[in-house]
């Protein structure tokens, strides 16, 4: 292995607030969704030549950056995007939150599946459409758990949907939608003139042999209705550089958001357009895959130390990001399972809570760490529930 991924940085540095900080010291932190590994070398190498050029100044993403945008899209996924179709954003946050803004309406809601990520539930609140959930259908098999979607109540609630906000790879459940699934879920969206809007964050950090096909790929129809949300963030742990971006290959859509982002002043940082050429342009693919077999390493370690140490705790089997979703409810904690695990194991984890009402008893576990930190976690969790 050319990369040494047992090997973290101490980030504990005086005066940040990060993952490593915000928690008193003797709390281990396995819950925001960064890595404690260092970004691939070519990024950092051009990150540093940024700074020792010693002029930080203002620039804008250029025709070769979303050349280099298009082409990785072609070679990942043979998904061919034209240049002008992508669309440079403040992260992917920012960029659902544009696309409510510019097409959400207050008779007209979004949809989501929860038990989903957090920051899509705040839309509601941040651009006051009313959100529509559409929750994932729970499955266990022994301690494992499988999420299947609810296809009638789909298609019911989809009528009442001006936008979808789907999540691909899945955060938290990690789950990769089958294309049946995605063709069937677009189906049902272009029928009901629901715009798809599909953060796609996670779709390079495939575990196994898992395969990942963006949804505006299977038909050109579907690209008309959709607008795709990918950045480097997630994949190369940059993700405080807050650099994204949207592939719009509708013309009037892709006018309408660009519209909102200028409004909005939504500037790219340029550090952060600088590390995406590096990121995307091949350069750190080597360091990916590396990566990719560790975290897939991670997964299975996980999953077999909570299968034989934790009796009664259910869990998933991610094919993709390195989240996994752990299942309490059918042990008597007296209290949500975050805040047991961080007062009796002083492990910080992300409360199921946020992700949803179908979160309640579960959590969120940041295993995109080294196999040691990992393991101490574990410990710690196996610990405070054998006390009990």
């Amino acid at each position: 292995m050319a990369y040494n991924f047992d090997r973290t940085p101490n980030r504990r540095t005086p005066g940040v607030v990060n993952k490593w900080t915000y928690y008193p010291k003797d709390v281990l932190p396995m819950w925001v969704a960064d890595m404690d590994f260092p970004a691939p070398r070519p990024i950092l190498d051009e990150l540093r030549g940024a700074v020792n050029q010693g002029v930080l100044g203002y620039e804008l993403a250029s025709h070769t950056l979303l050349e280099t945008v298009a082409a990785r899209m072609e070679r990942l996924h043979g998904w061919k995007v034209k240049p002008e179709f992508v669309v440079p954003v403040t992260g992917i946050v920012s960029a659902f939150n544009v696309a409510a803004r510019a097409f959400g309406s207050s008779k007209k809601g979004y949809l989501v599946q929860p038990p989903v990520y957090n920051e899509f539930h705040e839309v509601k609140n941040n651009v006051s459409i009313p959100q529509i959930d559409v929750p994932l259908i729970e499955h266990a098999r022994g301690n494992r758990l499988h999420y299947e979607i609810d296809w009638d109540l789909f298609k019911r609630r989809a009528r009442k949907a001006g936008m979808f906000l789907l999540c691909n790879p899945h955060n938290p459940l990690g789950i990769v939608f089958a294309r049946k699934d995605l063709l069937k879920m677009a189906e049902i969206c272009i029928e009901n003139r629901v715009l798809i809007v599909s953060d796609e964050i996670h779709s390079e950090l495939l575990l196994g042999n898992k395969k990942f096909t963006p949804l505006a790929k299977l038909s050109a129809e579907i690209a008309q209705h959709t607008i795709t949300l990918v950045a480097p963030s997630k994949t190369f742990n940059v993700p405080g550089l807050f650099c994204g971006f949207a592939i719009i290959p509708n013309d009037k859509l892709r006018a309408e958001y660009v519209k909102v982002v200028e409004h909005l002043r939504l500037h790219v940082a340029s550090l952060g357009l600088r590390a995406a050429q590096a990121a995307f342009s091949g350069q750190c693919d080597d360091w990916l895959r590396e990566l990719c077999t560790y975290l897939t390493e991670n997964r299975d370690f996980l999953i077999d130390y909570v299968t034989s140490n934790m009796p009664g705790v259910r869990v998933t089997m991610p094919d993709a990001t390195y989240l996994a979703w752990l299942d309490f409810t059918r042990l008597d904690l007296q209290k949500s399972p975050y805040e047991f695990f961080l007062q009796k194991a002083k492990v910080a984890l992300s409360d199921g809570a946020i992700f949803g009402e179908q979160g309640q008893g579960h959590v969120r576990l940041n295993f995109g760490t080294s196999r040691r930190i990992l393991k101490q976690g574990l410990d710690r969790m196996r610990k405070a529930l054998h006390s009990l």
